[in-house]
C-alpha cells in the first residue's frame, strides 16, 4: 500500500501550503481544495491518518504547528542521483517492502514521509512518524551471488557517515553490523534484503533509516537510547540540513559504493570503517538467541566479519541474527 499526496492533487497542495507553519485562512484553503469554507476542516481531517496535528484558530485559520520539512523529488536529483528513478510517497508500509514488490526495482529509490510497517533488523519495528525522519531504500542488482555482498551493511553504514561528514558533523560511530551511533545513542540503521539466485544474479534492497527531528512522544516504543540529527547539529553548532539535502548526499554516497562493490568488496572499506568503529578494543558481548559470547572487539576482517578476542583466542562472527552490545549493556 502506498499513498502519494505529492502529485498535483489538491490535498497534497494544501499540505505543501501548510508545511510553512503559518496560519492560512479557510477561504484560501477552500479555494485550493475546491470545497466550501465550511467543508475545509472535514477535508483537512484526512491529515490525521498520517499523524499530522492540525491547529485551527477562529479568525486566523489553520496551521501545522512548527511546519513540516517535506521531501521534494525535484530537489533530490543531483550528482549521481540523476541515474536513479526516485519516488517520494506520503505513506508506504515499508520503503524496503515497496521496492521488493516491484518487477524491476534496480536503481529505483523509494522515500516516504511515513511508514505504517517500518522495520529494522531481527524483525524490530522501526518507528516512522510523518516528515520527521528519513526513510529511504534503493534497489541494486549484483552478479556473482551472495558472496560478493559480504560486508555490504558495514559499507552502507560508512556511506551514511560520509554523507553526514560532508556537512561538518563529527563524532559518529558505526556499531557492527548496521547501526550509526552518536555518543552511544542510535542515530540510524541499515536493513539489507535480497532476492534472487544465491550463486548468480541477486537483487538487493538497501534500506536506511535516519532520525532527523523525531519528537519524544513518538518514540515511546524504542527500546534503546536514541538521538536526533537536529540535536547533534545544535550541539556542534552546525546549520540545519533539510531532509532533501540529506537524501541527495546520501544517495550520492550509496551509488558510489554500490556501483563498485561487486568488484572491490568490503576489503576496500575495511580500514576506513575501522576508524569509525564503535567498541573498538573494548569488551563486548555477542548475542544469538539465548547464547552469549563475551570478549574484546578487535575490529573486522576483509569480509566484514567481527573479530572477537575470547581469552586470547580470536573468534570470527558473521552478521545474520547476531547482536553486538557493550559487555555491560543489558
Amino acid at each position: 500500500m502506498s499513498l502519494n499526496l505529492f502529485d498535483s492533487n489538491s490535498l497534497g497542495q494544501a499540505l505543501k501550503l501548510l508545511s510553512d507553519g503559518e496560519f492560512h485562512s479557510g477561504e484560501e484553503l477552500g479555494a485550493l481544495l475546491g470545497v466550501s469554507r465550511a467543508a475545509v476542516w472535514k477535508t483537512l481531517k484526512k491529515f490525521e491518518l498520517l499523524g499530522i496535528d492540525l491547529i485551527s484558530v477562529k479568525g486566523k485559520g489553520y496551521c501545522i504547528g512548527g511546519g513540516l520539512d517535506l521531501l521534494d523529488q525535484s530537489k533530490i536529483f543531483s550528482g549521481r542521483c540523476e541515474s536513479l528513478n526516485i519516488n517520494v510517497f506520503a505513506q508506504v508500509d515499508s520503503t524496503n517492502s515497496y521496492l521488493l514488490r516491484q518487477n524491476k526495482p534496480e536503481r529505483h529509490v523509494c522515500l516516504a514521509e511515513n511508514q505504517t510497517a517500518g522495520r529494522g533488523r531481527r524483525g524490530r519495528i522501526w518507528v516512522s512518524p510523518f516528515a520527521q525522519n528519513l526513510y529511504l531504500s534503493i534497489g541494486w542488482g549484483f552478479d556473482g551471488g551472495v558472496a560478493v555482498l559480504e560486508g555490504l551493511s558495514l559499507a552502507i553504514g560508512l556511506a551514511v557517515v560520509r554523507s553526514l561528514r560532508h556537512y561538518g558533523i563529527s563524532g559518529l560511530k558505526l556499531k557492527w553490523p548496521n547501526d550509526i551511533l552518536y555518543k552511544d545513542k542510535k542515530l540510524g540503521g541499515v536493513l539489507i534484503e535480497m532476492n534472487g539466485d544465491p550463486s548468480g544474479y541477486c537483487l538487493v534492497v538497501v534500506g536506511v533509516g535516519l532520525n532527523v527531528s523525531m519528537h519524544d512522544d513518538h518514540a515511546s516504543s524504542i527500546d534503546q537510547p536514541w538521538i536526533n540529527l537536529n540535536d547533534i547539529l545544535a550541539e556542534q553548532g552546525v546549520p540545519l540540513i533539510t531532509r532533501n539535502q540529506l537524501a541527495s548526499s546520501l544517495l550520492d554516497e550509496l551509488v558510489l559504493i554500490l556501483s563498485d562493490y561487486h568488484r572491490i568488496g568490503f576489503a576496500a572499506y575495511k580500514e576506513e570503517w575501522a576508524l569509525s568503529a564503535a567498541h573498538m578494543n573494548q569488551a563486548v558481548s555477542i548475542h544469538s538467541g539465548n547464547t552469549v559470547r563475551t570478549g574484546v572487539m578487535r575490529g573486522v576482517d576483509s569480509t566484514g566479519a567481527l573479530r572477537l578476542d575470547v581469552d586470547g583466542k580470536e573468534q570470527i562472527f558473521h552478521g545474520g541474527e547476531l547482536s553486538l552490545r557493550g559487555a555491560y549493556a543489558s
